[in-house]
């Protein structure tokens, strides 16, 4: 049971950092080496976020980012970001060392609070292979039934500014486009993006470590997601 100070159906109302929320996913979520797997490529990783790729694992770009894992927004900051006028026009604040106006994410993570909150929400932030990361970039999910995979075994796929990836990711994918739609109203999804993320979800379960998960990131955090809520509870696992 949660203490009252977990609050349901809201956001990220209590840390602003994207760092602090990053250390806290590695040392008080992913505890265990069991626990610490990415999400694209179930890819080992340690303490020191050194990876262990799965055998067969390629890539031909950002190989240096490859060793090791980064901290993945599965709806990409992008997506949310370019609601605020700090992203989209700059601020008055925004200007560097040598007198030049900024804008974009760094502005936005610079002077406004609420983009801050969203940027910093653990449930949308996911261990990913490096090389991954940065790969898919802010490009949304589709299907993409005749492309190979982009990461050798990993069955990630990317194309023509798309992804596409492994079923063992597509459920949490799903749940986690499901709430962030739900608990920031100036995050909207597309019909054809909320018509996929509702089949995933169906089709793709809860694990046990799912909910695990939530049930850490929720006393940490002190929200409740409530997407993950219901679909634990109807699956017998407990949150």
């Amino acid at each position: 049971m949660f203490p009252f100070s977990v609050l349901a159906d809201s956001g990220n109302a209590t840390n602003n950092s994207f760092n602090k929320a990053k250390k806290m996913l590695e040392k008080q979520v992913y505890m265990s080496a069991l626990e610490r797997k990415t999400i694209y490529c179930e890819a080992q990783f340690d303490t020191k976020k050194k990876v262990t790729a799965p055998a067969g694992f390629q890539t031909d770009k950002y190989k240096k980012r490859a060793k090791k894992i980064e901290w993945e927004h599965v709806v990409p900051a992008e997506n949310f970001g370019r609601t605020f006028d700090e992203w989209r026009q700059g601020n008055a604040l925004c200007v560097n060392s040598k007198g030049n106006s900024f804008k974009g994410r760094r502005c936005a993570e610079k002077v406004n609070g609420e983009y801050q909150l969203m940027q910093a929400d653990m449930y949308n932030l996911f261990p990913a292979i490096g090389a991954v990361n940065a790969s898919r970039s802010n490009y949304n999910f589709v299907m993409l039934t005749e492309q190979k995979s982009s990461f050798g075994s990993c069955a990630m796929k990317i194309a023509a500014k798309k992804a596409e990836p492994p079923q063992s990711a597509r459920g949490q994918i799903a749940r986690t486009y499901l709430y962030m739609a739900s608990v920031y109203p100036r995050y909207k999804m597309s019909k054809q993006q909320y018509r996929l993320m509702s089949v995933w979800h169906r089709q793709y379960p809860v694990s046990d470590w799912e909910c695990l998960r939530a049930e850490r990131i929720a006393l940490l955090q002190g929200n409740l997601n409530q997407v993950l809520i219901k679909s634990c509870s109807e699956a017998g696992y407990s949150i």
